[in-house]
């Protein structure tokens, strides 16, 4: 069911078997103008009637297509569930081939996985169960998961950018160890029935943009009659979810950040076409570094969005409870000292329980400063991959007791105006520069993690 003409057919049958009368015109202006991704204002505008009217027209609508579709229809996911419900029932009939659900574990988690079976020439048709069981997943790429602790508020704004804003390309970075794939697992556990398709796909070993764009084809063409000849016409024909992680593996070392290494600057070229052409899917990009271009498609009002993950608040408590550490009182403290980053909080209290027995006001007693630890080769990764220009500022930032007005740029950095403010930038977009707002200005401070590291190094 791939025009609306077959949708309007199919709903008029479906409405005169319940209720012995056909659509209404003002029923098929709703049915037509979602399809199209309108929303009820400008559906209104066209039928020339009031918003409030569609509305309600459409909330009758959608009960009454539910009983056939799931009683959780609604504007956002009417058209997934009509094309997925006809494009499983058409695999099925064509004796082709089967979809058929189990559950495999993967990084010890169950996670859906629908796995294409030869059928036998007499096996008997599909059930409707099996037949609503659609979405097809691979997540065999993504890393082996740690336990995921309450983000709410990142998980609602995830939804409602893909669900309802229909986001094309979203970008997720932080620090290492943060929680993005752990995030992202959880997305894909509470809205994997919106899609067809749904692949989670590394940049840890390099691949071409020409064998990444391979490997998601041959992933979307298994169940496909006739496979298509681009990733954007799988985006356009269904409705996929790619999840593309490692992205800052591609990027440059010594290099401001965001610069694509030699024979990888087509994947810049792909997310701008993600992110530019017509089609109803979503690709997220992973990374420790938010990409150049991305700032570039939101600045042009694109359906681009970034998050940028921080740690945790009072969430973080369920790690220090898991590790059994004592001194509750302190906890809210150490939390705080550790920015609420699940695995320097794991490293951190792996060494409290190793030389304090578990308690933290022994580990926090007389130290003036954070104390690093295990946590010294992950900094070090960090700081390794920075241009000389922001190394530069590191330093310099790193003898700074005070954030500091970046308009009064200080004589003692060998560097003009313009590198000064784009080692600033790009450093920010690696997570190493914080931004805090004081009497109506912005001023900066180094990343009191980095900040210790790099006067430790000096020392």
């Amino acid at each position: 069911m791939r025009n609306v003409e077959d949708v309007l057919e199919w709903a008029d049958h479906l409405i005169f078997a319940q209720t012995g009368e056909h659509l209404t015109p003002i029923q098929e202006a709703i049915l037509t103008g979602v399809w199209d991704r309108k929303k009820y204002p400008q559906i209104a505008k066209d039928y020339n009637c009031s918003e409030s009217h569609i509305k309600k027209e459409a909330a009758k609508l959608w009960e009454k297509l539910g009983e056939d579709l799931g009683e959780d229809l609604n504007k956002f996911n009417f058209r997934s569930k009509v094309e997925k419900k006809y494009r499983v029932s058409q695999v099925s009939n064509s004796g082709d081939c089967l979809l058929q659900e189990i559950d495999i574990n993967i990084c010890n988690q169950f996670i859906k996985n629908i796995k294409n079976t030869q059928s036998r020439s007499q096996s008997p048709p599909e059930t409707s169960q099996t037949q609503n069981q659609s979405t097809i997943i691979n997540l065999i790429d993504a890393p082996e998961l740690t336990p995921f602790y309450n983000r709410t508020s990142e998980l609602t704004t995830l939804k409602q950018w893909i669900l309802e804003d229909h986001t094309r390309l979203i970008t997720i970075y932080g620090l290492s160890g943060i929680g993005k794939s752990a995030l992202t697992v959880k997305l894909i556990e509470e809205i994997n029935s919106e899609f067809d398709y749904i692949i989670w796909k590394s940049l840890n070993n390099l691949p071409t943009l020409l064998t990444l764009q391979t490997e998601l084809k041959d992933f979307f063409s298994k169940s496909q009659q006739t496979p298509l000849s681009t990733v954007i016409d799988y985006f356009r024909n269904s409705r996929c979810l790619v999840i593309i992680d490692d992205v800052q593996n591609i990027f440059k070392p010594d290099e401001l950040a965001g610069q694509y290494l030699p024979e990888y600057e087509d994947y810049g070229k792909f997310f701008k076409q993600i992110a530019t052409s017509c089609h109803q899917s979503c690709l997220i990009l992973l990374s420790w570094t938010k990409p150049r271009e991305i700032v570039t498609l939101e600045a042009e009002n694109r359906p681009v969005r970034t998050l940028n993950l921080k740690g945790l608040g009072e969430e973080a408590i369920e790690i220090l409870r898991e590790k059994r550490l004592t001194d509750e009182e302190n906890w809210s403290e150490l939390i705080t000292l550790y920015q609420g980053h699940p695995s320097w909080l794991n490293i951190i209290a792996a060494t409290i329980n190793e030389l304090f027995n578990g308690s933290i006001a022994e580990f926090l007693a007389d130290q003036n400063d954070i104390y690093l630890g295990d946590l010294h080769p992950f900094l070090k990764e960090y700081l390794e991959r920075l241009a000389e220009s922001e190394k530069q500022v590191i330093y310099w930032l790193s003898t700074q007791d005070e954030p500091v007005n970046i308009a009064q740029k200080t004589a003692n950095l060998e560097l003009s105006k313009p590198e000064f403010i784009q080692a600033i930038q790009s450093l920010i977009r690696r997570n190493l520069i914080e931004k805090v707002e004081e009497g109506g200005r912005s001023l900066f401070l180094l990343n009191p993690m980095f900040k210790h590291y790099v006067r430790w190094k000096l020392s």
